[in-house]
């Protein structure tokens, strides 16, 4: 991984040393799950399931998304969906899709320097 690219990927929000180090030092299998963390359809799921109103797949695709991105060393999107999760466990709607005005963005940075389009779904 060249130093531009680990810097983008830092930028972005990844903590990029502790990413390789769940990666047992393994630059081509960081690079082969943030490719398959541009294919994920949580992110698109989470959306449409805030626009129904539908808690149960939002929470779901949340939850799934805090994980990934824990896995991942997304530092910044792990801490807030770890609090759209609480919020959405916790029945507020309202905390949870105030989230995405944060999540969106942040979400969008993280596509964007990975390599990906824009990160709306």
């Amino acid at each position: 991984m060249n130093p531009e690219r680990r810097q983008a990927l830092s930028e972005a929000g990844i903590a990029v040393e502790a990413a390789l180090e769940r990666m047992m030092g393994s630059e081509a299998l960081l690079e082969k799950l943030l490719g398959k963390f541009l294919q994920d359809k949580n992110f698109p799921a989470l959306v449409s399931a805030l626009a129904a109103g539908d808690q149960a797949e939002a929470v779901a695709a949340s939850h799934a998304l805090k994980g990934v991105c824990g896995n991942l060393s997304m530092e910044g999107l792990y801490a807030l969906f770890t609090r759209q999760v609480d919020a959405l466990r916790q029945g507020d709607w309202a905390a949870a899709q105030a989230l995405m005005e944060e999540i969106t963005p942040a979400y969008s940075r993280v596509v964007q320097a990975i390599g990906g389009r824009d990160g709306d779904g």
